[in-house]
């Protein structure tokens, strides 16, 4: 096994190694959302996890939950908006959520409360366009699919908002699996994640993330994203999820690579 740095230089690298295949671990833009597939279709070079168009379109928030909708799975509601724009105005009814609408690892994200008194001011490095999310309450879960099986759900739990340093850092956050939840939402979960894999055409590894509000039962629960490069650090989801459904961590990305192809 060879670690490649990622660059602009990524094609010539590739074709010094001429690697038998590439097990993509690269996470937001360039690297989840198609660029380097493509190049690896380019170059004809097998490769991990979801093609072009399922890793550009599922990058996409607001195209998926059009995708979402149209295969009969719950979203809440949700539009694109100008950030000068946001800044200015309430642009949909606190509370509510501003968010890059094609980046990932929850960068960029804005809370704005029900009692809010104006609206957020987002920093110059947000995108010109954002997404405009109503604010869904509840736990918040997530279940990874390996193929064609749903592998568990995860209850996951922090102090405040599952930001970037919950997900990534030691102690950020809890995981717990099975999740204590009714069976009736842990079959739901299962379900649409796996229809949510396959309306997006995912292949190889991905992970849909849910919000459950308790109080509404079945009617409480929704979709939020699915990510077909679900992260692969020892706090992530996905490999506690193969764990304790019986698969190693070595098996899991063993298996990644042997499902690795090109034409995804």
């Amino acid at each position: 096994m060879i670690e490649v740095d990622a660059g602009r230089d990524l094609a010539c690298r590739l074709s010094e190694l001429s690697p038998d295949v590439v097990f993509n671990a690269l996470h937001g833009r360039w690297g989840e959302d198609g660029c380097v597939q493509g190049i690896c279709e380019w170059m004809q070079i097998p490769y991990t996890h979801s093609g072009v168009l399922a890793s550009a379109l599922a990058m996409d928030k607001q195209k998926t939950k059009a995708v979402y909708r149209g295969a009969g799975l719950p979203v809440t509601d949700s539009l694109l908006a100008e950030r000068d724009a946001v800044r200015a105005r309430h642009v949909m009814t606190p509370p509510y959520v501003v968010k890059p609408n094609n980046e990932g690892s929850s960068v960029g994200v804005y809370l704005v409360h029900e009692e809010a008194n104006g609206p957020p001011q987002l920093s110059d490095d947000m995108p010109e366009t954002v997404m405009v999310e109503a604010f869904a309450p509840g736990r918040e879960l997530t279940t990874s699919v390996m193929g064609d099986r749903a592998l568990g759900v995860t209850d996951i739990i922090t102090e405040g908002w599952y930001d970037y340093d919950a997900k990534y850092k030691p102690g950020g956050s809890r995981h717990e699996i099975p999740a204590d939840i009714p069976e009736e939402i842990t079959e739901a979960c299962l379900d649409y994640a796996i229809r949510a894999h396959e309306v997006l055409g995912c292949r190889g590894l991905s992970r849909t993330d849910f919000r459950w509000d308790e109080d509404r039962g079945l009617e409480g629960l929704i979709l939020l994203e699915t990510n077909t490069q679900p992260g692969m650090t020892p706090t992530s989801l996905s490999p506690e999820q193969a764990q304790a459904a019986g698969i190693s961590f070595p098996d899991l990305c063993d298996w990644l690579v042997r499902d690795a192809s090109c034409n995804r």
